[in-house]
């Protein structure tokens, strides 16, 4: 069977409660195990939820969008399925029909609506910008307007870019998938 080596995000099912400790598992087995070129972001959905006490303070609570599932951006490889799928709290892969059957990975207007609801880009933290480069805003509120970019937030996918409004030169707050770099 040919191996694909496209990045695709797939949906794994994991003991309830348990979709944190899957989360480090997974990272860590990555890493130990050479694979970082293969599993790359390991999501668990999560919402703040606020509720109003009997007292009448707020309460802030996480809870999990959807629970006993994790979502983990990879490679399919044999090697990387396996590592997945062996990771302590992992009950198997969501779209897998058994008998040795690789998963389906999630669409892709899945993925971004997901990401999307979590304020997290689409795009990896490998998206090839800099300081210094010009993009062009292809979402939000400034859609169309070009920038310069002035801080890049790797770990969060975010970038700061100045924009020219009104003969001004604003500084505005984007995610990753919020811009095209200009060549």
């Amino acid at each position: 069977m040919a191996e694909s080596f496209e990045k695709n995000w797939y949906v794994l099912h994991t003991y309830s409660g348990y979709e944190n400790k899957v989360r480090t598992n997974l990272e860590s087995r990555a890493q130990s195990m050479g694979m970082e070129d293969y599993i790359f972001r390991v999501v668990v959905p999560e919402e703040e939820e606020t509720e109003t006490t009997k007292s009448g303070k707020d309460k802030v609570e996480t809870k999990k969008t959807f629970p006993g599932y994790v979502l983990v951006e990879m490679v399919m490889t044999d090697r990387s399925w396996y590592v997945a799928r062996n990771t302590p709290g992992v009950t198997g892969f969501v779209g897998s029909h058994g008998a040795g059957s690789k998963p389906a990975p999630l669409l892709s207007d899945e993925v971004e609506l997901i990401l999307r609801r979590l304020g997290m880009s689409s795009r990896h933290q490998d998206f090839d910008v800099e300081v210094g480069d010009s993009v062009t805003i292809i979402e939000g509120a400034f859609k169309g307007l070009v920038g310069k970019i002035t801080e890049v937030d790797k770990e969060k996918m975010k970038l700061r870019v100045n924009i020219d409004m009104f003969g001004r030169e604003t500084a505005t707050e984007l995610n990753y998938d919020q811009v095209d770099k200009l060549v």
